[in-house]
């Protein structure tokens, strides 16, 4: 009986120091997507530029050297492609915002969700602009269906910096920004799970 139950403790213990082993603390999670970012970064040749130097280029990105800019206060960096046609949002008026958009889990490596080819069933949210803090929710899409209706921080970043408009002549083109977020300015998941996404977005104010 007391070898049998030794050898039970054993089996228990073991499985007990396994766990232990297995279990990742919130910050070795954070450490893992620190190195994941910038793993990204060097295999995508990116150049990060800092936000003194974004600002005294008319907060442009250049695309041709691949230039995404750091933006301290949300750990977001951003890549303006196009600024887009129109203005910039409007203090204390509620806008709705219709988005396309690939999202890249950067920690696992793959496309998560992608709503960039539908013409008829676009993202929809609603934001709202008070100086700089923005507020918005999901009334339709693929976020929407897959998360939750909160608006990741890090989509509302860009609308600080470029236009948001509609396409009214041949010239003129929506904006559209590549971003990488960070798992505390992300969707519901990579929050919960904290890993880092890369978007391809573009954005145009609905009708």
């Amino acid at each position: 009986m007391k070898i049998k139950f030794f050898s039970i403790l054993a089996v228990l213990m073991t499985l007990a120091f396994t766990s232990c082993d297995d279990y990742e603390t919130y910050g070795e999670k954070k450490e893992k997507e620190r190195e994941a970012i910038a793993a990204f970064i060097s295999e995508k040749n990116i150049k990060v530029i800092d936000e003194a130097t974004f600002e005294a280029k008319g907060q442009t990105t250049s695309v041709a050297d691949n230039e995404y800019v750091y933006l301290e206060k949300s750990g977001v960096y951003m890549q303006i492609e196009r600024k887009g046609a129109g203005e910039k949002l409007e203090e204390g008026k509620q806008v709705n915002i219709l988005c396309r958009y690939t999202e890249y889990n950067i920690n696992d490596g793959y496309y998560q969700t992608v709503n960039i080819y539908s013409s008829t069933y676009p993202e929809k949210f609603t934001v709202t602009r008070s100086g700089s803090n923005l507020t918005a929710s999901f009334t339709q899409g693929t976020m929407l269906n897959s998360y939750s209706s909160s608006v990741p921080e890090g989509w509302l970043v860009p609308l600080l910096y470029i236009n948001v408009g509609r396409q009214t002549t041949a010239d003129e083109e929506i904006s559209k920004v590549n971003i990488i977020v960070p798992h505390s300015k992300g969707q519901a998941y990579a929050m919960q799970s904290v890993y880092a996404c890369h978007y391809t977005i573009t954005y145009q104010r609905e009708r």
